[in-house]
């Protein structure tokens, strides 16, 4: 996608794909020179990586979690609460006040950012121990009753770890499941209401990376029809 991007834009620029544990990481960013623009980031990265940058955005600070880093400024920023509220906004979805999350995860820290945007006061985490984020919310144990009268679901829990949720969010308004391979989930199969799929989230995070390394805004069309040429 994000190839497809600079391809769109005329802009002659590479994004590979680099394997680096966490060890070994902030090496590897000091030995990066003046042509990189930035950098996108997996887990345990986008925690490990909190030392090194000189400045952070405020969604990093609030979710303890940064995908992206932008150089030479060494600035992190999190695209995956921009990814969420986007995939969402793109079925309609701008508000909702009732929120339950499964996992406690980074993916799941920017889930709950993504909820405080969306007006949710106070979600709900499905999940043995509470995110470590600045934000308010109830944690207790999987029951059927937990998403009852939600209004959104979100699932930031690996492919198959929610498997055996699928046969009670049936009455589910509206759900987010960011697995996107394989897809669709039994999760997404178990939802009668409206369901996101993590492809859309994956799209749209990419497109705010492309946006922030680039400065010109994301082609996402063109993203768009490379991500479901290779599903």
């Amino acid at each position: 996608m994000h190839r497809a991007a600079y391809a769109a834009l005329g802009l002659d620029w590479t994004y590979d794909a680099i394997e680096v544990d966490a060890a070994g990481l902030l090496a590897f960013l000091d030995s990066r020179d003046e042509t990189w623009a930035g950098l996108s980031l997996t887990m345990p990265l986008k925690t490990a990586v909190l030392p090194w940058l000189s400045t952070c955005s405020h969604v990093v600070r609030a979710t303890g979690s940064a995908n992206t880093v932008l150089l030479p400024a060494r600035h992190g920023d999190n695209t995956d609460v921009a990814g969420i509220l986007a995939a969402l906004a793109e079925v309609g979805i701008t508000r909702a006040a009732r929120v339950v999350v499964l996992g406690s995860g980074a993916t799941a820290r920017s889930a709950l950012a993504a909820a405080a945007a969306l007006g949710c006061a106070r979600p709900t985490v499905v999940a043995r121990s509470a995110p470590a984020v600045s934000l308010d919310a109830d944690v207790v144990s999987w029951s059927p009753g937990v998403v009852a009268g939600c209004d959104l679901l979100v699932s930031t829990l690996p492919a198959g770890a929610a498997d055996p949720f699928a046969p009670h969010v049936a009455g589910i308004p509206v759900l987010l499941d960011v697995v996107y391979n394989p897809w669709p989930t039994a999760l997404a199969l178990g939802c009668r209401g409206v369901v996101v799929g993590g492809g859309e989230m994956l799209l749209h995070q990419a497109a705010a990376q492309v946006a922030l390394m680039t400065g010109h805004p994301a082609p996402v069309d063109a993203m768009r029809a490379v991500l479901k040429h290779s599903q």
